[in-house]
């Protein structure tokens, strides 16, 4: 499972918890979203850390892939795409090249 997706759900559970915990005490149902959701906020802060730093990770690799991409696409399209090492094998003599 993908931390983004875990965490994600993580965050709406905790919200439905908290939810849940304030439904039983009589107030505006508006006010109970709004405290749930500064509350589960609150929370996730300190319970999901793990799981919001696992999800910085990725980003963070993805990121670096998209930009190693990138510089390499930019390098080719200048004509600066070198292969540091050569061919180890020559190509075969093909039956045009005997004449």
């Amino acid at each position: 499972m993908s931390a983004a997706l875990k965490y994600t759900l993580g965050r709406i559970g905790l919200f439905v918890a908290v939810l849940a915990g304030l439904w039983l005490i009589d107030m505006n149902v508006f006010l109970k979203l709004m405290l749930a959701l500064v509350f589960s906020a609150a929370l996730s802060f300190f319970l999901l850390r793990p799981w919001r730093d696992a999800l910085a990770g990725e980003m963070a690799d993805a990121t670096e892939r998209r930009r190693t991409e990138k510089e390499r696409l930019r390098s080719a399209l200048a004509g600066e795409d070198q292969d540091p090492t050569p061919n180890p094998t020559p190509p075969t003599d093909g039956p045009d090249t005997a004449r």
